[in-house]
Protein backbone atom coordinates (compact mmCIF):
# COMPACT_ATOMS: atom_id res chain seq x y z
CA UNK A 1 0.00 0.00 0.00
CA UNK A 2 1.41 3.36 -1.04
CA UNK A 3 1.70 6.12 1.54
CA UNK A 4 1.80 9.88 0.98
CA UNK A 5 2.09 12.97 3.10
CA UNK A 6 -0.85 14.46 1.20
CA UNK A 7 -3.52 12.93 -0.99
CA UNK A 8 -5.52 15.43 -3.05
CA UNK A 9 -8.85 14.26 -4.47
CA UNK A 10 -9.58 16.25 -7.63
CA UNK A 11 -7.21 18.07 -9.99
CA UNK A 12 -9.11 21.31 -10.53
CA UNK A 13 -7.66 24.73 -9.58
CA UNK A 14 -7.86 24.13 -5.81
CA UNK A 15 -6.41 20.63 -6.02
CA UNK A 16 -3.57 21.67 -8.33
CA UNK A 17 -2.38 24.49 -6.09
CA UNK A 18 -2.66 22.45 -2.88
CA UNK A 19 -0.60 19.65 -4.42
CA UNK A 20 2.08 21.92 -5.87
CA UNK A 21 2.42 23.97 -2.67
CA UNK A 22 2.91 20.83 -0.58
CA UNK A 23 5.37 19.40 -3.11
CA UNK A 24 7.38 22.65 -3.08
CA UNK A 25 8.21 22.09 0.60
CA UNK A 26 9.33 18.50 0.00
CA UNK A 27 6.17 16.55 0.77
CA UNK A 28 5.20 13.34 -1.03
CA UNK A 29 1.96 14.20 -2.81
CA UNK A 30 -0.51 12.40 -5.05
CA UNK A 31 -3.63 13.59 -6.86
CA UNK A 32 -6.53 11.21 -7.38
CA UNK A 33 -8.45 12.24 -10.50
CA UNK A 34 -11.41 10.31 -11.89
CA UNK A 35 -11.00 11.72 -15.42
CA UNK A 36 -8.34 10.52 -17.82
CA UNK A 37 -7.10 14.12 -18.01
CA UNK A 38 -6.20 16.63 -15.32
CA UNK A 39 -7.74 20.04 -14.79
CA UNK A 40 -11.16 19.23 -13.37
CA UNK A 41 -14.30 21.08 -14.41
CA UNK A 42 -12.40 24.37 -14.80
CA UNK A 43 -10.35 23.14 -17.75
CA UNK A 44 -12.49 20.38 -19.21
CA UNK A 45 -16.12 21.52 -19.09
CA UNK A 46 -16.37 24.86 -17.27
CA UNK A 47 -14.21 27.96 -17.04
CA UNK A 48 -11.72 27.43 -19.87
CA UNK A 49 -14.11 25.88 -22.43
CA UNK A 50 -16.75 28.58 -21.90
CA UNK A 51 -14.18 31.39 -22.19
CA UNK A 52 -12.62 29.75 -25.24
CA UNK A 53 -16.09 29.51 -26.75
CA UNK A 54 -16.64 33.20 -26.07
CA UNK A 55 -13.40 34.20 -27.78
CA UNK A 56 -14.19 31.98 -30.77
CA UNK A 57 -17.64 33.56 -31.09
CA UNK A 58 -16.35 37.13 -30.79
CA UNK A 59 -13.73 36.46 -33.45
CA UNK A 60 -15.81 34.50 -35.95
CA UNK A 61 -18.86 36.73 -35.74
CA UNK A 62 -16.83 39.93 -35.93
CA UNK A 63 -18.93 41.15 -33.00
CA UNK A 64 -16.26 43.54 -31.72
CA UNK A 65 -15.89 45.30 -35.07
CA UNK A 66 -19.50 45.92 -35.97
CA UNK A 67 -19.27 49.50 -34.77
CA UNK A 68 -16.89 50.10 -37.66
CA UNK A 69 -18.18 47.73 -40.35
CA UNK A 70 -21.91 47.48 -39.64
CA UNK A 71 -24.22 45.03 -37.87
CA UNK A 72 -24.04 42.51 -40.73
CA UNK A 73 -20.23 42.18 -40.55
CA UNK A 74 -18.88 38.64 -39.98
CA UNK A 75 -15.40 37.15 -40.22
CA UNK A 76 -16.98 33.79 -41.13
CA UNK A 77 -20.41 33.83 -42.71
CA UNK A 78 -21.50 30.32 -41.72
CA UNK A 79 -20.36 29.25 -38.25
CA UNK A 80 -20.77 25.60 -37.23
CA UNK A 81 -20.45 23.70 -33.97
CA UNK A 82 -17.36 22.06 -35.46
CA UNK A 83 -15.71 25.49 -35.90
CA UNK A 84 -16.32 26.34 -32.26
CA UNK A 85 -15.22 22.94 -30.96
CA UNK A 86 -11.96 23.10 -32.94
CA UNK A 87 -11.07 26.42 -31.32
CA UNK A 88 -12.07 25.27 -27.83
CA UNK A 89 -10.28 21.93 -28.00
CA UNK A 90 -7.05 23.65 -29.01
CA UNK A 91 -7.22 25.86 -25.91
CA UNK A 92 -8.29 23.01 -23.61
CA UNK A 93 -5.46 20.75 -24.78
CA UNK A 94 -2.94 23.54 -24.18
CA UNK A 95 -4.21 24.08 -20.63
CA UNK A 96 -4.18 20.36 -19.83
CA UNK A 97 -0.58 20.12 -21.03
CA UNK A 98 0.42 23.06 -18.84
CA UNK A 99 -1.16 21.59 -15.70
CA UNK A 100 0.21 18.10 -16.33
CA UNK A 101 3.68 19.54 -16.91
CA UNK A 102 3.48 21.57 -13.71
CA UNK A 103 2.50 18.52 -11.66
CA UNK A 104 5.25 16.42 -13.29
CA UNK A 105 7.93 19.05 -12.63
CA UNK A 106 6.97 19.08 -8.95
CA UNK A 107 6.91 15.25 -8.65
CA UNK A 108 3.19 15.13 -7.90
CA UNK A 109 1.91 11.68 -8.83
CA UNK A 110 -1.42 11.61 -10.66
CA UNK A 111 -3.48 8.47 -10.01
CA UNK A 112 -6.47 7.96 -12.29
CA UNK A 113 -9.63 6.72 -10.62
CA UNK A 114 -12.48 7.55 -8.27
CA UNK A 115 -11.38 8.08 -4.67
CA UNK A 116 -13.57 6.76 -1.84
CA UNK A 117 -12.67 6.90 1.83
CA UNK A 118 -12.33 3.52 3.53
CA UNK A 119 -11.24 4.97 6.86
CA UNK A 120 -9.93 8.37 8.01
CA UNK A 121 -6.48 7.76 6.52
CA UNK A 122 -7.22 5.42 3.60
CA UNK A 123 -8.76 6.04 0.18
CA UNK A 124 -9.77 3.31 -2.25
CA UNK A 125 -9.04 4.37 -5.83
CA UNK A 126 -11.21 2.53 -8.35
CA UNK A 127 -10.61 2.64 -12.11
CA UNK A 128 -12.44 0.17 -14.31
CA UNK A 129 -11.73 -3.31 -12.98
CA UNK A 130 -8.74 -2.16 -10.98
CA UNK A 131 -8.60 -0.81 -7.45
CA UNK A 132 -5.92 0.05 -4.91
CA UNK A 133 -5.82 1.54 -1.46
CA UNK A 134 -3.77 4.64 -0.71
CA UNK A 135 -2.88 5.92 2.73
CA UNK A 136 -2.02 9.52 3.57
CA UNK A 137 -1.40 11.72 6.59
CA UNK A 138 -3.43 14.59 5.17
CA UNK A 139 -6.24 14.86 2.61
CA UNK A 140 -7.53 17.73 0.53
CA UNK A 141 -10.95 17.35 -1.09
CA UNK A 142 -11.29 19.37 -4.30
CA UNK A 143 -13.91 17.41 -6.19
CA UNK A 144 -15.79 20.45 -7.49
CA UNK A 145 -19.41 20.51 -8.61
CA UNK A 146 -21.65 19.36 -11.42
CA UNK A 147 -24.77 20.99 -12.88
CA UNK A 148 -27.96 20.35 -10.92
CA UNK A 149 -30.46 18.23 -12.86
CA UNK A 150 -34.04 18.27 -11.56
CA UNK A 151 -35.73 14.87 -11.70
CA UNK A 152 -38.70 16.28 -13.66
CA UNK A 153 -36.53 17.41 -16.60
CA UNK A 154 -35.28 14.89 -19.13
CA UNK A 155 -31.87 15.86 -20.51
CA UNK A 156 -31.29 14.33 -23.93
CA UNK A 157 -27.99 16.07 -24.93
CA UNK A 158 -29.58 17.44 -28.10
CA UNK A 159 -32.77 19.40 -27.30
CA UNK A 160 -32.42 19.73 -23.51
CA UNK A 161 -28.90 20.23 -22.14
CA UNK A 162 -27.05 21.58 -19.11
CA UNK A 163 -23.91 23.75 -19.08
CA UNK A 164 -21.64 20.73 -19.51
CA UNK A 165 -23.45 19.78 -22.71
CA UNK A 166 -23.26 23.05 -24.68
CA UNK A 167 -20.15 22.06 -26.64
CA UNK A 168 -21.63 18.64 -27.31
CA UNK A 169 -24.67 20.02 -29.16
CA UNK A 170 -25.01 18.28 -32.54
CA UNK A 171 -25.78 21.60 -34.27
CA UNK A 172 -26.38 25.26 -33.53
CA UNK A 173 -30.08 25.78 -32.83
CA UNK A 174 -31.97 28.68 -34.37
CA UNK A 175 -33.86 29.31 -31.13
CA UNK A 176 -32.94 28.61 -27.50
CA UNK A 177 -34.49 28.92 -24.06
CA UNK A 178 -31.96 29.53 -21.28
CA UNK A 179 -33.31 28.77 -17.81
CA UNK A 180 -31.36 30.63 -15.14
CA UNK A 181 -30.04 34.19 -15.15
CA UNK A 182 -27.01 33.53 -12.97
CA UNK A 183 -23.42 33.81 -14.18
CA UNK A 184 -23.39 30.64 -16.30
CA UNK A 185 -26.83 31.19 -17.81
CA UNK A 186 -26.16 34.84 -18.66
CA UNK A 187 -22.77 34.06 -20.17
CA UNK A 188 -24.08 31.32 -22.45
CA UNK A 189 -27.24 33.24 -23.34
CA UNK A 190 -25.21 36.25 -24.52
CA UNK A 191 -22.79 34.03 -26.45
CA UNK A 192 -25.59 32.25 -28.28
CA UNK A 193 -27.23 35.58 -29.01
CA UNK A 194 -23.97 36.83 -30.57
CA UNK A 195 -24.01 33.75 -32.80
CA UNK A 196 -27.41 34.78 -34.14
CA UNK A 197 -29.46 32.34 -32.08
CA UNK A 198 -32.81 33.79 -30.98
CA UNK A 199 -32.52 33.54 -27.18
CA UNK A 200 -35.12 33.80 -24.42
CA UNK A 201 -33.61 34.00 -20.93
CA UNK A 202 -35.89 32.93 -18.06
CA UNK A 203 -34.98 34.03 -14.54
CA UNK A 204 -36.98 33.64 -11.33
CA UNK A 205 -35.66 36.86 -9.81
CA UNK A 206 -36.58 40.32 -11.03
CA UNK A 207 -33.20 40.91 -12.66
CA UNK A 208 -30.33 38.87 -13.98
CA UNK A 209 -27.15 38.70 -11.88
CA UNK A 210 -28.84 40.38 -8.95
CA UNK A 211 -25.57 40.65 -6.99
CA UNK A 212 -24.32 43.28 -9.46
CA UNK A 213 -24.45 46.98 -8.78
CA UNK A 214 -27.97 47.93 -9.96
CA UNK A 215 -26.75 50.48 -12.52
CA UNK A 216 -24.42 47.93 -14.12
CA UNK A 217 -27.13 45.25 -14.03
CA UNK A 218 -29.65 47.55 -15.68
CA UNK A 219 -27.12 48.49 -18.37
CA UNK A 220 -26.45 44.81 -19.06
CA UNK A 221 -30.14 44.01 -19.41
CA UNK A 222 -30.63 46.99 -21.70
CA UNK A 223 -27.84 45.85 -24.03
CA UNK A 224 -29.01 42.24 -24.02
CA UNK A 225 -32.47 43.40 -25.09
CA UNK A 226 -31.02 45.80 -27.66
CA UNK A 227 -29.14 42.88 -29.20
CA UNK A 228 -32.37 40.92 -29.55
CA UNK A 229 -32.63 38.81 -26.42
CA UNK A 230 -36.01 38.30 -24.73
CA UNK A 231 -35.85 38.45 -20.92
CA UNK A 232 -38.56 36.71 -18.93
CA UNK A 233 -37.86 37.96 -15.40
CA UNK A 234 -39.76 36.93 -12.27
CA UNK A 235 -40.79 33.70 -14.00
CA UNK A 236 -40.32 30.08 -12.86
CA UNK A 237 -40.23 27.04 -15.14
CA UNK A 238 -42.51 24.29 -13.81
CA UNK A 239 -42.20 21.72 -16.58
CA UNK A 240 -40.20 20.96 -19.71
CA UNK A 241 -41.49 18.70 -22.48
CA UNK A 242 -40.38 17.70 -25.95
CA UNK A 243 -43.21 18.24 -28.43
CA UNK A 244 -43.80 17.60 -32.10
CA UNK A 245 -43.33 20.86 -33.99
CA UNK A 246 -46.63 22.25 -35.30
CA UNK A 247 -47.17 22.55 -39.04
CA UNK A 248 -45.14 25.36 -40.51
CA UNK A 249 -42.67 25.54 -37.60
CA UNK A 250 -38.98 25.49 -38.44
CA UNK A 251 -37.46 22.53 -36.59
CA UNK A 252 -34.84 20.34 -38.25
CA UNK A 253 -35.71 17.20 -36.29
CA UNK A 254 -39.45 17.92 -36.18
CA UNK A 255 -39.38 18.59 -32.43
CA UNK A 256 -39.49 21.63 -30.19
CA UNK A 257 -38.85 22.00 -26.47
CA UNK A 258 -41.82 23.47 -24.61
CA UNK A 259 -41.29 25.13 -21.23
CA UNK A 260 -44.34 25.85 -19.11
CA UNK A 261 -43.99 28.76 -16.69
CA UNK A 262 -45.62 29.16 -13.30
CA UNK A 263 -47.59 32.08 -14.72
CA UNK A 264 -49.19 29.77 -17.29
CA UNK A 265 -47.15 30.93 -20.28
CA UNK A 266 -45.65 28.36 -22.62
CA UNK A 267 -42.41 29.05 -24.48
CA UNK A 268 -41.01 26.96 -27.33
CA UNK A 269 -37.57 26.66 -28.91
CA UNK A 270 -35.36 24.13 -30.67
CA UNK A 271 -33.12 23.82 -27.60
CA UNK A 272 -33.31 24.46 -23.85
CA UNK A 273 -30.22 25.13 -21.75
CA UNK A 274 -30.81 24.57 -18.03
CA UNK A 275 -28.45 26.56 -15.77
CA UNK A 276 -29.99 26.68 -12.30
CA UNK A 277 -27.64 25.65 -9.52
CA UNK A 278 -24.76 23.23 -9.12
CA UNK A 279 -24.29 20.23 -6.86
CA UNK A 280 -21.11 19.29 -4.97
CA UNK A 281 -19.42 16.11 -6.21
CA UNK A 282 -19.35 14.35 -2.85
CA UNK A 283 -21.69 11.40 -3.44
CA UNK A 284 -18.90 8.87 -4.03
CA UNK A 285 -16.43 10.11 -1.41
CA UNK A 286 -17.64 7.84 1.40
CA UNK A 287 -17.80 10.75 3.82
CA UNK A 288 -19.60 8.60 6.40
CA UNK A 289 -16.40 6.58 6.80
CA UNK A 290 -14.57 9.62 8.14
CA UNK A 291 -17.37 11.26 10.11
CA UNK A 292 -18.19 14.03 7.62
CA UNK A 293 -21.49 15.00 6.05
CA UNK A 294 -22.24 17.24 3.08
CA UNK A 295 -25.20 19.62 3.03
CA UNK A 296 -28.21 19.09 0.76
CA UNK A 297 -26.30 20.67 -2.13
CA UNK A 298 -23.32 18.38 -1.63
CA UNK A 299 -21.08 21.08 -0.12
CA UNK A 300 -18.63 20.70 2.75
CA UNK A 301 -18.22 23.07 5.68
CA UNK A 302 -14.69 24.30 6.47
CA UNK A 303 -13.09 26.82 8.83
CA UNK A 304 -10.93 29.82 7.89
CA UNK A 305 -8.03 27.44 7.19
CA UNK A 306 -10.18 25.26 4.87
CA UNK A 307 -10.14 22.51 7.47
CA UNK A 308 -13.16 20.27 7.99
CA UNK A 309 -14.35 18.99 11.35
CA UNK A 310 -11.90 16.12 10.86
CA UNK A 311 -8.60 17.88 11.50
CA UNK A 312 -6.42 16.19 8.88
CA UNK A 313 -9.00 16.52 6.09
CA UNK A 314 -9.25 19.83 4.27
CA UNK A 315 -11.45 20.99 1.39
CA UNK A 316 -11.50 23.87 -1.08
CA UNK A 317 -12.85 25.09 -4.39
CA UNK A 318 -16.44 24.88 -5.55
CA UNK A 319 -17.17 21.95 -3.23
CA UNK A 320 -17.17 24.35 -0.25
CA UNK A 321 -19.51 26.84 -1.94
CA UNK A 322 -19.17 30.63 -2.16
CA UNK A 323 -17.43 32.27 -3.91
CA UNK A 324 -16.86 29.24 -6.19
CA UNK A 325 -14.42 31.02 -8.49
CA UNK A 326 -11.38 29.42 -10.11
CA UNK A 327 -9.27 32.34 -8.88
CA UNK A 328 -10.27 32.00 -5.22
CA UNK A 329 -10.15 28.20 -5.44
CA UNK A 330 -6.46 28.33 -6.37
CA UNK A 331 -5.68 30.43 -3.34
CA UNK A 332 -7.76 28.22 -1.05
CA UNK A 333 -5.73 25.19 -2.14
CA UNK A 334 -2.42 26.92 -1.53
CA UNK A 335 -3.46 28.24 1.88
CA UNK A 336 -4.83 24.87 2.98
CA UNK A 337 -1.52 23.19 2.13
CA UNK A 338 0.38 25.86 4.04
CA UNK A 339 -1.78 25.40 7.12
CA UNK A 340 -1.68 21.60 7.15
CA UNK A 341 2.14 21.58 7.05
CA UNK A 342 2.70 24.58 9.35
CA UNK A 343 4.05 26.83 6.65
CA UNK A 344 3.60 30.51 7.43
CA UNK A 345 1.24 32.22 5.00
CA UNK A 346 -1.11 35.16 4.77
CA UNK A 347 -4.76 34.66 3.90
CA UNK A 348 -5.74 36.11 0.56
CA UNK A 349 -7.47 39.43 0.90
CA UNK A 350 -11.23 39.00 0.97
CA UNK A 351 -11.36 41.81 -1.55
CA UNK A 352 -11.51 39.47 -4.52
CA UNK A 353 -12.90 40.47 -7.93
CA UNK A 354 -15.78 38.88 -9.79
CA UNK A 355 -15.48 38.37 -13.53
CA UNK A 356 -18.55 37.67 -15.67
CA UNK A 357 -17.67 36.75 -19.25
CA UNK A 358 -20.95 37.73 -20.78
CA UNK A 359 -21.12 39.87 -23.92
CA UNK A 360 -20.54 42.62 -22.82
CA UNK A 361 -17.98 41.61 -20.19
CA UNK A 362 -18.46 42.64 -16.54
CA UNK A 363 -16.23 42.78 -13.49
CA UNK A 364 -16.62 44.15 -9.98
CA UNK A 365 -14.81 44.39 -6.66
CA UNK A 366 -16.00 45.76 -3.33
CA UNK A 367 -19.34 47.28 -2.38
CA UNK A 368 -22.37 47.97 -4.53
CA UNK A 369 -24.61 51.04 -4.23
CA UNK A 370 -27.37 48.94 -2.66
CA UNK A 371 -25.05 47.59 0.03
CA UNK A 372 -23.66 51.01 0.89
CA UNK A 373 -27.17 52.47 1.12
CA UNK A 374 -28.35 49.62 3.34
CA UNK A 375 -25.37 50.18 5.67
CA UNK A 376 -25.88 53.98 5.78
CA UNK A 377 -22.39 54.61 4.41
CA UNK A 378 -22.10 58.05 2.76
CA UNK A 379 -20.76 57.69 -0.78
CA UNK A 380 -20.61 59.33 -4.16
CA UNK A 381 -20.24 57.68 -7.55
CA UNK A 382 -17.99 58.66 -10.42
CA UNK A 383 -18.54 57.32 -13.92
CA UNK A 384 -16.44 57.16 -17.07
CA UNK A 385 -18.04 56.06 -20.32
CA UNK A 386 -15.87 54.25 -22.84
CA UNK A 387 -17.23 56.42 -25.65
CA UNK A 388 -15.45 59.38 -24.00
CA UNK A 389 -12.12 57.51 -23.85
CA UNK A 390 -9.80 57.35 -26.84
CA UNK A 391 -9.13 53.64 -26.31
CA UNK A 392 -12.85 52.99 -26.23
CA UNK A 393 -13.13 54.65 -29.64
CA UNK A 394 -10.23 52.57 -30.98
CA UNK A 395 -11.91 49.38 -29.77
CA UNK A 396 -15.28 50.40 -31.15
CA UNK A 397 -16.84 49.93 -27.69
CA UNK A 398 -19.50 52.60 -27.29
CA UNK A 399 -21.37 50.91 -24.43
CA UNK A 400 -18.60 50.33 -21.88
CA UNK A 401 -18.44 52.15 -18.57
CA UNK A 402 -16.40 52.22 -15.36
CA UNK A 403 -17.95 53.25 -12.05
CA UNK A 404 -16.16 54.18 -8.82
CA UNK A 405 -17.89 54.33 -5.45
CA UNK A 406 -16.14 56.86 -3.19
CA UNK A 407 -16.54 57.45 0.55
CA UNK A 408 -17.70 61.05 0.93
CA UNK A 409 -15.60 61.69 4.05
CA UNK A 410 -12.46 59.54 3.84
CA UNK A 411 -12.38 59.61 0.00
CA UNK A 412 -11.46 55.92 0.01
CA UNK A 413 -12.53 53.75 -2.91
CA UNK A 414 -15.36 51.48 -1.76
CA UNK A 415 -16.21 49.70 -4.99
CA UNK A 416 -15.26 49.44 -8.65
CA UNK A 417 -17.68 48.22 -11.32
CA UNK A 418 -16.84 47.83 -15.00
CA UNK A 419 -18.94 46.86 -18.02
CA UNK A 420 -17.33 46.51 -21.42
CA UNK A 421 -14.13 45.44 -23.18
CA UNK A 422 -11.29 44.47 -20.86
CA UNK A 423 -13.42 44.71 -17.72
CA UNK A 424 -11.87 41.66 -16.07
CA UNK A 425 -8.37 43.01 -16.71
CA UNK A 426 -8.65 46.65 -15.65
CA UNK A 427 -10.59 45.78 -12.47
CA UNK A 428 -7.29 44.79 -10.84
CA UNK A 429 -6.09 48.41 -10.78
CA UNK A 430 -9.00 49.36 -8.56
CA UNK A 431 -8.61 46.17 -6.52
CA UNK A 432 -4.97 47.01 -5.72
CA UNK A 433 -5.75 50.58 -4.70
CA UNK A 434 -8.59 49.40 -2.47
CA UNK A 435 -6.44 46.69 -0.86
CA UNK A 436 -3.87 49.36 0.03
CA UNK A 437 -6.56 51.68 1.43
CA UNK A 438 -6.00 54.17 -1.36
CA UNK A 439 -8.19 57.18 -1.96
CA UNK A 440 -9.72 58.69 -5.05
CA UNK A 441 -6.85 61.18 -5.08
CA UNK A 442 -4.48 58.48 -6.32
CA UNK A 443 -6.40 58.25 -9.57
CA UNK A 444 -6.59 62.02 -9.95
CA UNK A 445 -2.88 62.59 -9.34
CA UNK A 446 -1.39 59.63 -11.23
CA UNK A 447 -0.55 59.36 -14.94
CA UNK A 448 -1.97 56.57 -17.12
CA UNK A 449 -0.72 55.48 -20.52
CA UNK A 450 -2.63 57.08 -23.38
CA UNK A 451 -4.70 55.76 -25.02
CA UNK A 452 -5.77 53.02 -22.58
CA UNK A 453 -8.93 51.88 -20.85
CA UNK A 454 -7.11 52.50 -17.56
CA UNK A 455 -7.71 56.22 -18.16
CA UNK A 456 -11.31 55.52 -17.15
CA UNK A 457 -10.13 55.55 -13.54
CA UNK A 458 -8.97 59.18 -13.79
CA UNK A 459 -12.11 60.30 -15.61
CA UNK A 460 -14.40 58.49 -13.13
CA UNK A 461 -12.41 59.87 -10.18
CA UNK A 462 -12.70 63.44 -11.45
CA UNK A 463 -16.41 62.92 -12.11
CA UNK A 464 -16.98 61.67 -8.56
CA UNK A 465 -14.93 64.38 -6.87
CA UNK A 466 -16.61 67.09 -8.92
CA UNK A 467 -19.95 65.87 -7.60
CA UNK A 468 -18.68 65.93 -4.01
CA UNK A 469 -17.33 69.47 -4.38
CA UNK A 470 -20.34 70.65 -6.39
CA UNK A 471 -18.21 71.65 -9.38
Amino acid sequence: MRHYDLCVIGSGPAGQKAAVQAAKIGKDVCIVERREVVGGVAINTGTIPSKALREAILHMTGFKHRTFFGESYKVKQSITVEDLIFWCQHVIKGEIDIVRSQLLRNNVEVITGTGTFVDPHTVLVSHGNQAEEIRADKFFIATGTHPARPANIEFDRANVVDADGVLALPKLPRTMLVVGGGVIGTEYASMMQALGVKVTLIEGRNRVLDFLDPEIGEALQYHLRQNGMTLRLGEQVVSVDLKEAPDGARADDGKLVEATLESGKTLRAECLLYCVGRQGCTEELGLDKVGLEADKRGRLVVNEFYQTDVGHIYAGGDVIGFPALASTSMEQGRLAACHMFDLKSQCYHKLFPFGIYSIPEISMVGWTEEQLTDEDIPFESGIANYREIARGQLLGDSIGMLKLLIHQESRQILGVHVLGSGATEIIHIGQAVMALNGTVDYFIETVFNYPTLAECYKVAALNGVNKMTHV
